[in-house]
């Protein structure tokens, strides 16, 4: 989009749609007149009444051929006259129509970002005019975090694009209809949408002869920026995606793209920027026509499949794969799922029964991938587990299938998670970890992992419990799986991914460890979390307890799951703040699990830092400032409301516990920490931090801060403050125990 002129935000919203209007009733008056001489009506004269006089007339000499065609063809010119009127109508109206309701959308936004302290300049430019520094400046108030700026700017985007998109195609359509001046021709489009499918099929013939006769392989930069701005154009377009890619055929598809990326064209760094772009709008425009269900495009995906084990012709010497061309297009844009899952088994089969599940010999010499990092060598499985991140339906199919026959089967997930025996033998040097944490995240979470505004899935119908059922049952799995740190050390890159999926089921995390020695059936540890109202899962507390160990000792993971932990820990105090005691045991489980995951942070600081005091020093110090900043980010529990920093790591939708807010049932967190750790710039100075125990007072701080809001606003005495103080301190010590492995303070 950023290639292409758009509207500005100036130019749409002081668009005078008054002139469009007038001409629309200007039109739909011209063609009523049209018609009206044209096929006749009111007891008229009409050109239709004269054509039909002209061939029962009785002609002889001349007449009999010249006039009567002469008739005949006049005839038909106000037909066609009348036929473009109505077209013409038909584009101005969709146009005004459409134009109003972009122009509203757009005011929408702006009123609602304002209210966020977000400003929209005119020329799109998004500005911050939220409160700066840290939050103990401005408490109650959460910062605007460049996710959310982010976020509005890809809203306005969105906005601008789309109402340009509309002017671009009555443009186009109506030059189409004009392009004779001497003559009508009647076959116009009669509106924006039956004027867009034409475009997109004419655009696609005409870039399909390019391909077919082979002129692509010698396209210069020009020639590729015209390819890539009709991508651009029509990659949501079904008439020119089925068109183009089932014209050229599945073969001719994967050729495409295998010579254009090799031919990385004049030695200067325009070409694989240019090439990184036409990478990403095809596989949109891919996976665009993969929801085609004409005979031709289930047949073109068929085709796509059988190509996958076989070498690609145009390859010399042929070494690269139909899969690994095709995986590589599918890293943008959602592909449909019955695809996904026929992909993806046909992949994994071929692997273990032809590779023997080694990743190794994937590697080809040919670049397939924009920007190259020279990671990745052609491995068709990080493509194709991109692709299941944007889809959760397939992501969750997908992982749970099995493949193998007899004591080798297993499902997916074992296959790419770590089955000793018969899982996946991942290539050396590869980032393909990350896809398969997008994988996950997806399959667990029930949304895209890049979702910007992420939101957990219904439970309402049979299926949708079914399916929540499935998601919780995958992320025990996984949670079983990463309590291995053996694995995670194999999977560098994973532990994001890992968090995020914490994050999303911090519900049944907490309901796990509220278990200590079996007793949770005894104090009604079910109806205290609404395992049944939520659809919870025990995880088993051993297995959480070393995940999270795990997974914390990363920073931007200890983030993600330290905010999650916060909203969910908040939404269970206030759900229960009718009760006091049972508020202040809720605030006590929370403390516990913050202290669980603190420690396994310091901990991870204390033993990478142990040799280098000053590093140490630095670490701690910017884990303190994140804990206090995080003190201050949730606020308003006794009533009911929840706030937090949008999402800077990721956005995750945590659950929280059911008419804590309202009919809420989810929240968005992440944070923006580094942001504020940027601007105030941490130094080693007589002011920082220098021990572990000052950076747990911070998180002491940080976790008993909805405890300390509910105590307020509940008006504790001083004797019920001293005695929950106590507790929270207990807690918190106590979590801090489960992950303690004594390494700390060496």
């Amino acid at each position: 989009m950023a290639d292409i002129a758009t509207l500005t935000v100036e130019e749409l919203r002081h668009l005078r749609l008054g002139t469009l209007n007038e001409a629309v009733t200007n039109w739909r008056v011209m063609a009523d007149k049209l018609n009206k001489l044209a096929t006749g009506g009111s007891g008229d004269v009409s050109a239709r009444d004269l054509e039909s006089k002209a061939k029962a007339a009785d002609w002889e000499g001349v007449n009999a051929t010249v006039s009567r065609e002469f008739v005949t063809k006049t005839a038909k010119q106000f037909e066609d006259a009348a036929a473009e009127a109505k077209d013409v109508l038909g584009i101005l109206s969709d146009l005004a129509s459409q134009m109003a309701k972009h122009k509203e959308s757009l005011e929408t936004a702006i009123s609602e970002l304002r209210g966020q302290h977000i400003l929209v300049l005119g020329d799109g430019t998004i500005v911050n005019s939220g409160p700066k520094g840290p939050p103990k400046e401005h408490l109650g108030t959460a910062k605007v975090s460049q996710e959310s700026l982010e976020a509005a700017k890809a809203r306005i985007t969105r906005i601008l694009w789309e109402a340009t998109e509309a002017d671009r195609i009555a443009r186009d359509a109506l030059r189409a209809i004009m392009k004779d001046q001497h003559d009508f021709s009647g076959a116009g489009a009669g509106s924006l949408k039956e004027a867009d499918m034409r475009q997109g099929r004419e655009q696609a013939e005409k870039w399909k002869k390019d391909i077919l006769s082979g002129d692509y392989k010698r396209w210069n930069d020009a020639e590729l920026e015209a390819f890539n701005r009709s991508l651009v154009l029509h990659r949501d377009n079904p008439a020119f995606t089925e068109t183009f890619f089932t014209g050229i055929g599945a073969d001719q598809t994967l050729q495409m793209w295998l010579e254009i990326a090799s031919n990385d064209g004049p030695a200067d760094e325009d070409r694989p920027k240019l090439l990184a772009k036409i990478q990403d709008n095809l596989s949109m425009s891919l996976a665009n026509a993969s929801y085609g269900d004409s005979p031709a495009v289930e047949q073109w995906k068929k085709d796509l499949i059988t190509a996958g084990p076989r070498y690609v012709s145009g390859d010399p010497p042929a070494v690269t794969t139909g899969f690994q061309v095709m995986s590589s297009l599918m890293q943008k844009g959602r592909f449909e799922s019955a695809f996904l899952h026929d992909y993806g088994t046909a992949l994994v089969t071929h692997e273990r029964e032809k590779l023997r599940g080694s990743g190794e010999p994937w590697s080809s010499g040919a670049t397939l991938n924009y920007p190259d990092n020279g990671k990745n060598p052609n491995d068709p499985m990080a493509g194709f587990l991109e692709a299941l991140g944007h889809n959760p339906e397939a992501s969750l199919d997908f992982l749970n299938q099995e493949t193998g026959e007899g004591d080798k089967r297993i499902s997916n997930f074992e296959y790419l998670v770590g089955n000793e025996e018969h899982g996946r033998k991942w290539p050396e040097d590869t980032d393909g970890f990350d896809n398969l944490g997008h994988a996950l995240e997806s399959a667990t979470l029930g949304y895209a992992y890049d979702s910007k505004e992420p939101v957990i899935p219904p439970v309402e119908t049979l299926d949708q419990i079914t399916t929540r059922s499935e998601r919780t049952a995958l992320a025990m799995d996984v949670v079983g799986a990463y309590a291995d740190p053996e694995l995670l050390e194999k999977q560098q890159g994973i532990e994001g991914s890992l968090a995020r999926v914490a994050a999303g089921h911090m519900d049944s995390i907490n309901y796990t460890m509220a278990d200590w020695g079996s007793m949770g059936d005894a104090g009604n540890r079910d109806g205290f979390y609404g395992k049944n109202e939520a659809y919870l899962r025990d995880f088993g507390e051993g297995d959480t307890i070393a995940f999270l160990r795990n997974v914390a000792a990363d920073e931007g993971a200890h983030q993600t799951l330290s905010q999650a932990q916060q909203i969910y820990g908040t939404s269970l105090i206030a759900a229960h703040s009718d009760n006091q005691e049972d508020a202040l045991h809720a605030g006590g489980q929370s403390v516990r699990m913050h202290g669980l995951i603190d420690e396994a942070r310091l901990e991870a600081i204390a033993s990478e830092f142990s040799d280098e005091e000053t590093k140490r020093n630095k670490e701690l110090e910017k884990q303190a400032a994140w804990v206090e900043f995080g003190a201050g980010a949730l606020v308003g529990v006794g009533t009911g409301l929840v706030t937090a920093p949008t999402a800077g790591v990721g956005a995750v939708a945590v659950p929280i516990v059911a008419d804590t807010v309202g009919s809420a049932v989810e929240t968005v967190v992440g944070n923006h920490m580094m942001d504020w750790l940027e601007e105030n710039e941490y130094k080693n100075d007589a002011a920082s931090i220098k021990s572990l125990d000052e950076a747990r007072v911070a998180g002491s701080n940080n976790a008993t801060a909805p405890v300390r809001e509910y105590m307020e606003q509940h008006g504790l005495t001083e004797r019920e403050t001293r005695a929950a103080t106590k507790e929270m301190e207990r807690a918190y010590n106590d979590g801090r125990a489960l992950t303690d492995t004594d390494n700390a303070e060496k």
